[in-house]
Order: structure tokens, then sequence, then C-alpha cells
């Protein structure tokens, strides 16, 4: 049916204000009735006498067979149908050339979501690690003007072995990052993150991190590397290191050892009393410091404390530049504590460690898991060492930092594992953001 309801429902969804289509088909049309006019004045108007004459006859004609009562709204009729008819075809051609075949919108869905994405708050997302990506796969469906500022100390693993063989940035975090922001095919998403089991060179890699690298091997370039990747995924936002220099972390701890290395300091298993990076102040990348400028609500975590987070405020101009912008600012903190990294930390602890790296207090609130995981999942962590971070109220009050506590974890029934679950986890930043945002 040409007027069913579901159909008359999607044709009055264009009537939305805001799509910014009902303006240029009425320009378009504007633009045609005034061609006409033009060849009216050039011609001076003599096909239009003998054109018009012609028609008012073929009309009386017309009407004396069939009363003006009926073919007048006849006439109407069938050109309404003409139009939605052609319209309808319009759309649909279009819509199988820019929406994916297997994609379940409709091309009014598609442009309602890119103006409302492209309105939403210009936000900067500090961190690293599966923390950082959870996050953003989240947030994503509230903005495209997201930048994911993201650590490159990473040594283990497959950016590790990628570093130390081709040099450059390690491309693992910033791989997740664009997987998590990506809006293209899942099956694409998936050919990014897969990671090889077998083949004595390839074995532990994964593909996307063998893209980034041979991009930038391409390019020459890990910002255009980073940005080609980022058109293949069809990502919303932007991912960018924080630094391009060749980063490594060192950590101090209580005993006196001193650990070099990113992948080292958690196996060390030791208390972190201070933490650097060689090149000591590595210069910060410049669209860096322009998104915070920009930047209309900044994130910082979740992740882990010591080789996530603070690796991006180790660069000093990163942090002047947060604590010059006057808008919200806000850090995630963990669920768990990490062996190795905040064992027997409370909230407060990965608050003053922050404060205590870059120098000064760099963000106004804390967002706390309200209730704890169960006791199962408690008992298996503290099996590995680890356990629930404690909310201290007082002590994160004194401190001057704002407190959200809401429910935005995910615990696995069957492994017990607890994460930050990404659609509850933005659904609250951003409504603490349009709450406070207009106060600031």
């Amino acid at each position: 049916m040409l007027f069913s309801p579901s159909r008359r429902q999607r044709w009055l969804r264009w009537l939305t204000p805001g799509l910014l289509v009902k303006r240029w088909l009425l320009l378009s049309t504007l633009g045609v009735l005034t061609v006409g006019l033009g060849l009216m004045v050039w011609l001076k108007l003599t096909p239009v006498f003998y054109t018009v004459r012609f028609v008012g006859n073929l009309l009386n004609l017309f009407t004396q067979l069939v009363p003006s009562y009926i073919s007048g709204p006849l006439a109407i009729l069938i050109g309404v149908l003409l139009i939605v008819w052609g319209q309808t075809r319009t759309l649909g051609a279009v819509t199988e050339v820019l929406l994916p075949v297997s994609s379940e919108d409709n091309l009014w869905d598609a442009i309602a979501t890119h103006r409302r994405l492209n309105r939403g708050p210009r936000i900067v997302v500090i961190g690293g690690g599966t923390g950082l990506s959870t996050l953003l796969r989240g947030l994503k469906h509230y903005s495209a003007n997201i930048t994911a500022v993201v650590t490159v100390a990473d040594d283990g693993g497959s950016s590790g072995r990628l570093r130390r063989e081709m040099g450059g940035l390690p491309p693992g975090d910033i791989r997740n990052c664009l997987a998590a922001l990506a809006d293209e095919e899942k099956l694409l998403t998936e050919l990014f993150q897969y990671r090889f089991m077998t083949g004595s060179g390839l074995s532990g890699h994964s593909f996307g991190n063998l893209f980034l690298s041979a991009m930038n091997e391409i390019t020459g370039d890990w910002e255009q590397a980073i940005a080609a990747s980022s058109q293949v995924l069809a990502v919303r936002g932007r991912v960018l290191p924080s630094t391009l220099s060749d980063v490594s972390l060192w950590a101090e701890l209580s005993d006196g050892r001193l650990i070099e290395g990113e992948s080292n300091i958690a196996r060390a298993r030791g208390q972190i009393v201070g933490i650097g990076c060689r090149p000591a102040q590595p210069p910060a990348l410049p669209q860096v410091l322009e998104a915070i400028e920009a930047a209309d609500y900044i994130i910082i975590g979740p992740g882990s404390l010591y080789t996530s987070i603070i690796p991006n405020l180790l660069v000093p101009e990163i942090v002047d530049a947060i604590a010059a912008r006057h808008v919200p600012r806000i850090y995630i903190c963990n669920i768990m504590t990490e062996p190795g990294e905040t064992q027997g930390f409370q909230v407060s602890d990965h608050i003053r460690a922050i404060d205590r790296a870059c120098g000064r207090p760099l963000f106004d609130a804390v967002l706390v898991q309200k209730n704890p995981p169960s006791a199962a999942a408690i008992h298996q962590y503290r099996r590995e060492g680890a356990d629930y971070v404690h909310f201290d109220r007082e002590t994160v009050l004194a401190a001057g930092r704002r407190i959200i506590i809401a429910n935005v974890m995910t615990e696995d029934a069957h492994t017990g594992v607890v994460r930050h679950d990404p659609t509850r986890l933005a659904k609250i930043l951003v409504r603490w953001y349009e709450r406070i945002h207009r106060t600031w």
C-alpha cells in the first residue's frame, strides 16, 4: 500500500526540523522556477502565450466532459501520487548507494543520527588500555566530536614487539580505540581486532597492529596512518597519541627498586611511590592541545592508573592545557584495584596519585561505582591480589572533588570478571554533563 501507516509515519518524519533536507529541496525547486522564468523572459513570452492558450482550451474541453468539482480534486490527487512515487523511488535509490547492504537503518535514520551526533559536545577522553576503549564504545552514540588521547608507553605483547622491531609508536591502544569508535560493518571491525594464533612471525600479532604499522611505513607519519585507518573504519571522532616521542616509563618502588618499562612495572609487584618517563617532559602532539583548548568536556580514565592514565599526564603541555580549561572535567575511578599498581588503594588514593603526578588538581569531579561486585567475584579477585576499590567519601570531599555515584558496572556471571558497562557509563557521563555544563 502506498499510504500504509508505517509508510505515512516514515514520510512524516521528513518534516522534523533540523535535518537540513527540506530547505535544500525548496531551494532547488525555487531554482527550477527561476530558470523557467528566465526562459520566458528571454523568449519574450511568445511560447508561453501559445502554451497557456492551448492548455486553457484543453482544460475547457475536459471540464465539459468531467465536472470541475470532480476533475479538479482528481488532478490534484494524481499529482500528489506522482510526487510521492517519484520521491520514494529517488530516496530509495539514494539509500541503496549511501547505506551498507546490511544496515537496518533507512535514509531518514542515517541523516537524523548524523545531525544529532555532529551537534554533540566536543569531548576529550584521556587514557588507554581496555578501559578507554570501553568508554568510547558507549560515548560514540552521543557525539561524533570525540577526541581520544592515547598513551604510547606500551612495550609489551604485539605492540611491544612491533615497537622494538620497527620503531615508532606502539599501535595496540590506538587500534583498540579506533575499533571502539568504528561505525562500519561488524566484519571489518572484527578483522581489525583479529589476532593471529599460528606462524613463528605472526603469532600474537593482531591484524590492526600490523595494518597501522604498515600504514605508518607507507605514509611515513603516524598521524596520517591513524587518519587513513579512521577512514577505513568510518570512525566517529578521532584518536590521537599523546606524544610522538619514543616514551619509556619508569617507576620507583617503596623498597627502593627502580623499574624500567611499562610491562615490567606491574610484574614487579611493589608499591609505586614515584613514576616518570624517558625522555622527561616529552612534547605533546599539537592536535591534542588544539582538541583540549576547544573541548566542552574532559574525561580522564578509566584504565590502569600508572600505566594507562598517568603516562598521558607526564606530558607537561597536556597537563597545562587541561588545567587552563574552565569546563567540566571528571575522573572515572576504577572499580577494582590492580596487583603491582594500586593494591590497597581507595578512591582517594587514585585521586592523590594523579594530583601528585600532575603537580596540581586536574579534575573537578570523580565518578564512583555505586554497588560492589558479588562476594564470589571479590573472592576471585582477592585470590589474584586485587580487591574492590572502597569509596572513602569524607577524604574525597576533603580533596575538594564533586562526587557522582552510579551503577556503571557489568559482571560476567561465568568468569566473575568486572568491567565498566559502556552503555551505562556513557549515559551517566552525558547526563551529568548536560546538567552541569550550563553552570560552569
